[in-house]
């Protein structure tokens, strides 16, 4: 029962790190703008999503010891080496974005085009907390019967 009342807990935060993991690529972009060569790099995050969401459960734990094999604490937390190593925290999995405006130093980096994706990205970001937030004030009020 208490699984139903969290399952939706869980998708918002699975998307709330991610949506975390974008900002910090396209500030990357920004703060890159005028380095020669730098090519932007973005993630496609609807298919992220789906991959995080999707995936069967990983048997994390360690049944002899009881604890996790990759430091999480219930075999339903994104482990963060999914996050940060093998899916989107590594440039292997990012891909590039397309070059708008040619530049003669070879940056693709549209700064207008990241300006407004990282406030769309915060956006989103900023509705997903809240979300959160809102979902956890109704499941802490009904917990304390008010």
């Amino acid at each position: 029962m208490f699984s139903n009342l969290t399952n939706a807990l869980d998708f918002q935060s699975k998307g709330l790190v991610l949506r975390a993991e974008r900002q910090r690529v396209i500030a990357s972009n920004i703060a890159n703008a005028d380095t020669p060569g730098y090519s932007g790099r973005d993630f496609d995050f609807k298919k992220a999503m789906a991959e995080a969401t999707s995936g069967p459960a990983m048997p994390l734990a360690n049944p002899s010891s009881g604890k996790s094999l990759d430091g999480t604490t219930n075999s339903r937390h994104i482990p963060l080496s999914t996050i940060e190593g093998s899916s989107i925290g590594d440039n292997s999995k990012l891909g590039y974005t397309i070059q708008t405006q040619p530049a003669m130093d070879g940056n693709s980096v549209d700064l207008d085009r990241e300006r407004a994706n990282f406030v769309d990205n915060s956006v989103r970001y900023e509705a997903t907390l809240r979300f959160i937030n809102g979902s956890s004030r109704t499941i802490l009020s009904a917990i304390q019967g008010q």
